[in-house]
Protein backbone atom coordinates (compact mmCIF):
# COMPACT_ATOMS: atom_id res chain seq x y z
CA UNK A 1 0.00 0.00 0.00
CA UNK A 2 1.34 3.60 -1.08
CA UNK A 3 1.40 6.22 1.79
CA UNK A 4 -1.75 8.02 0.58
CA UNK A 5 -3.80 4.17 0.81
CA UNK A 6 -2.53 4.06 4.01
CA UNK A 7 -3.95 7.51 4.89
CA UNK A 8 -7.59 6.79 3.67
CA UNK A 9 -7.83 3.49 5.66
CA UNK A 10 -6.76 5.35 8.77
CA UNK A 11 -9.27 7.93 8.43
CA UNK A 12 -11.80 5.93 7.16
CA UNK A 13 -11.29 3.50 10.17
CA UNK A 14 -11.08 6.21 12.68
CA UNK A 15 -13.72 8.17 11.58
CA UNK A 16 -16.39 5.51 11.31
CA UNK A 17 -15.29 3.61 14.71
CA UNK A 18 -15.41 6.55 16.68
CA UNK A 19 -18.91 7.37 15.50
CA UNK A 20 -20.10 3.87 15.25
CA UNK A 21 -18.76 3.34 18.82
CA UNK A 22 -20.81 6.91 19.86
CA UNK A 23 -23.96 5.42 18.75
CA UNK A 24 -23.25 1.71 20.32
CA UNK A 25 -22.96 3.56 23.17
CA UNK A 26 -25.91 5.47 23.38
CA UNK A 27 -27.61 2.17 22.60
CA UNK A 28 -26.16 0.48 25.43
CA UNK A 29 -26.65 3.57 27.97
CA UNK A 30 -30.21 3.51 26.83
CA UNK A 31 -30.57 -0.19 27.45
CA UNK A 32 -29.40 -0.18 30.92
CA UNK A 33 -31.44 3.11 31.44
CA UNK A 34 -28.22 5.48 32.44
CA UNK A 35 -29.12 9.00 33.44
CA UNK A 36 -29.98 10.71 30.40
CA UNK A 37 -29.30 14.01 31.71
CA UNK A 38 -25.59 13.29 32.51
CA UNK A 39 -23.17 15.11 30.40
CA UNK A 40 -21.70 12.40 28.74
CA UNK A 41 -25.28 11.19 27.95
CA UNK A 42 -26.11 14.65 26.63
CA UNK A 43 -22.73 14.96 24.52
CA UNK A 44 -23.66 11.61 22.62
CA UNK A 45 -27.18 12.31 22.39
CA UNK A 46 -26.40 15.61 20.34
CA UNK A 47 -23.90 13.97 18.06
CA UNK A 48 -25.83 11.13 17.09
CA UNK A 49 -29.38 12.43 17.03
CA UNK A 50 -28.67 14.22 13.18
CA UNK A 51 -29.01 10.97 12.14
CA UNK A 52 -31.26 8.76 14.67
CA UNK A 53 -34.33 11.04 15.16
CA UNK A 54 -35.14 10.75 11.06
CA UNK A 55 -34.52 7.15 11.02
CA UNK A 56 -36.72 6.56 14.07
CA UNK A 57 -39.47 7.83 11.60
CA UNK A 58 -39.27 4.81 9.70
CA UNK A 59 -37.43 2.25 12.40
CA UNK A 60 -39.58 2.25 15.49
CA UNK A 61 -38.30 1.06 18.73
CA UNK A 62 -38.78 -2.53 19.94
CA UNK A 63 -39.45 -2.54 23.80
CA UNK A 64 -37.07 -1.05 25.25
CA UNK A 65 -34.65 -1.80 22.45
CA UNK A 66 -33.82 1.42 20.00
CA UNK A 67 -33.69 -0.33 17.02
CA UNK A 68 -32.89 2.58 14.80
CA UNK A 69 -29.44 2.90 16.64
CA UNK A 70 -29.16 -0.83 15.86
CA UNK A 71 -29.83 -0.21 12.15
CA UNK A 72 -27.78 2.77 12.59
CA UNK A 73 -24.56 1.18 13.63
CA UNK A 74 -25.12 -1.82 11.33
CA UNK A 75 -25.17 0.25 8.42
CA UNK A 76 -22.06 2.27 9.15
CA UNK A 77 -20.08 -0.84 9.93
CA UNK A 78 -21.41 -2.32 6.95
CA UNK A 79 -20.00 0.77 4.86
CA UNK A 80 -16.81 0.89 6.87
CA UNK A 81 -16.15 -2.88 5.77
CA UNK A 82 -17.01 -2.05 2.13
CA UNK A 83 -14.78 0.74 1.86
CA UNK A 84 -11.71 -0.82 3.57
CA UNK A 85 -11.98 -4.08 1.61
CA UNK A 86 -12.07 -2.15 -1.42
CA UNK A 87 -9.72 0.05 -0.46
CA UNK A 88 -7.18 -2.73 0.25
CA UNK A 89 -7.95 -5.53 -2.91
CA UNK A 90 -10.00 -7.58 -0.54
CA UNK A 91 -13.14 -9.79 -1.30
CA UNK A 92 -16.13 -6.70 -0.75
CA UNK A 93 -19.06 -8.97 -1.85
CA UNK A 94 -21.93 -8.24 -0.15
CA UNK A 95 -22.63 -11.45 2.03
CA UNK A 96 -18.87 -11.71 3.58
CA UNK A 97 -19.16 -7.73 4.19
CA UNK A 98 -22.90 -8.29 6.02
CA UNK A 99 -21.08 -11.30 8.15
CA UNK A 100 -18.15 -9.61 8.94
CA UNK A 101 -19.73 -6.30 9.68
CA UNK A 102 -21.95 -8.52 12.05
CA UNK A 103 -19.25 -10.16 13.81
CA UNK A 104 -17.68 -6.78 13.60
CA UNK A 105 -19.65 -4.70 15.69
CA UNK A 106 -19.96 -8.11 18.27
CA UNK A 107 -16.18 -7.14 19.07
CA UNK A 108 -16.70 -3.34 19.08
CA UNK A 109 -19.19 -4.23 21.88
CA UNK A 110 -17.33 -6.13 23.57
CA UNK A 111 -14.09 -3.80 23.71
CA UNK A 112 -16.20 -1.20 24.70
CA UNK A 113 -17.31 -2.77 28.06
CA UNK A 114 -13.54 -3.90 28.36
CA UNK A 115 -12.59 -0.53 28.11
CA UNK A 116 -15.71 0.59 30.64
CA UNK A 117 -14.92 -1.76 33.46
CA UNK A 118 -10.85 -0.83 32.75
CA UNK A 119 -11.75 3.30 33.14
CA UNK A 120 -14.16 2.15 36.04
CA UNK A 121 -11.08 0.23 37.90
CA UNK A 122 -8.86 2.56 37.33
CA UNK A 123 -11.35 5.67 38.77
CA UNK A 124 -12.41 3.40 41.71
CA UNK A 125 -8.56 3.36 42.81
CA UNK A 126 -8.00 7.28 42.84
CA UNK A 127 -10.86 7.54 44.97
CA UNK A 128 -13.48 10.20 45.00
CA UNK A 129 -15.56 8.85 42.19
CA UNK A 130 -18.32 10.36 43.71
CA UNK A 131 -20.53 12.88 41.51
CA UNK A 132 -18.21 12.47 39.22
CA UNK A 133 -20.29 11.86 35.85
CA UNK A 134 -18.11 9.34 34.13
CA UNK A 135 -18.40 6.80 36.99
CA UNK A 136 -21.78 7.40 36.87
CA UNK A 137 -22.30 6.41 33.38
CA UNK A 138 -19.75 3.80 33.60
CA UNK A 139 -21.44 2.17 36.80
CA UNK A 140 -24.77 2.08 34.72
CA UNK A 141 -23.42 1.00 31.84
CA UNK A 142 -21.26 -1.85 33.71
CA UNK A 143 -23.63 -2.81 36.36
CA UNK A 144 -25.64 -5.36 34.15
CA UNK A 145 -22.52 -7.35 33.59
CA UNK A 146 -21.59 -7.21 36.86
CA UNK A 147 -23.93 -7.72 38.82
CA UNK A 148 -24.67 -11.12 38.22
CA UNK A 149 -21.08 -12.43 38.37
CA UNK A 150 -21.24 -10.07 42.29
CA UNK A 151 -24.23 -12.51 42.80
CA UNK A 152 -22.03 -15.58 42.73
CA UNK A 153 -18.37 -14.11 43.79
CA UNK A 154 -19.06 -11.71 46.55
CA UNK A 155 -16.13 -8.99 47.63
CA UNK A 156 -13.52 -10.55 49.48
CA UNK A 157 -12.10 -8.00 51.86
CA UNK A 158 -12.65 -4.78 50.40
CA UNK A 159 -11.40 -6.28 46.83
CA UNK A 160 -14.21 -6.59 44.41
CA UNK A 161 -13.23 -9.46 41.96
CA UNK A 162 -16.20 -9.40 39.36
CA UNK A 163 -14.08 -5.99 37.02
CA UNK A 164 -11.99 -8.92 36.29
CA UNK A 165 -13.57 -11.78 35.99
CA UNK A 166 -15.99 -10.24 33.81
CA UNK A 167 -12.77 -8.67 31.43
CA UNK A 168 -11.63 -12.62 31.64
CA UNK A 169 -14.90 -13.81 30.16
CA UNK A 170 -15.56 -11.03 27.37
CA UNK A 171 -12.04 -11.66 26.49
CA UNK A 172 -12.89 -15.37 26.21
CA UNK A 173 -16.30 -14.57 24.09
CA UNK A 174 -13.17 -12.54 22.26
CA UNK A 175 -10.72 -15.32 21.35
CA UNK A 176 -13.90 -18.19 20.75
CA UNK A 177 -14.81 -15.53 18.10
CA UNK A 178 -11.28 -15.67 16.49
CA UNK A 179 -10.71 -19.36 16.80
CA UNK A 180 -13.72 -19.55 14.28
CA UNK A 181 -12.09 -17.35 11.95
CA UNK A 182 -14.68 -14.90 12.76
Amino acid sequence: MDALQNVGVFLVETLFSLYIGAVIIRFLLALSRANFYNPLSQFLVKITNPVLIPMRRFIPAVGKLDSAAVVLALGLMIIKVFLLLSMTGGDASLPLVAVYSVLELLRTVIHIYIFALIVQAVLSWVGNSYGNPMADILHSLTDPILRPIRNLIPTIGMVDLSPMIAILLLYIVLIVLRSYGL
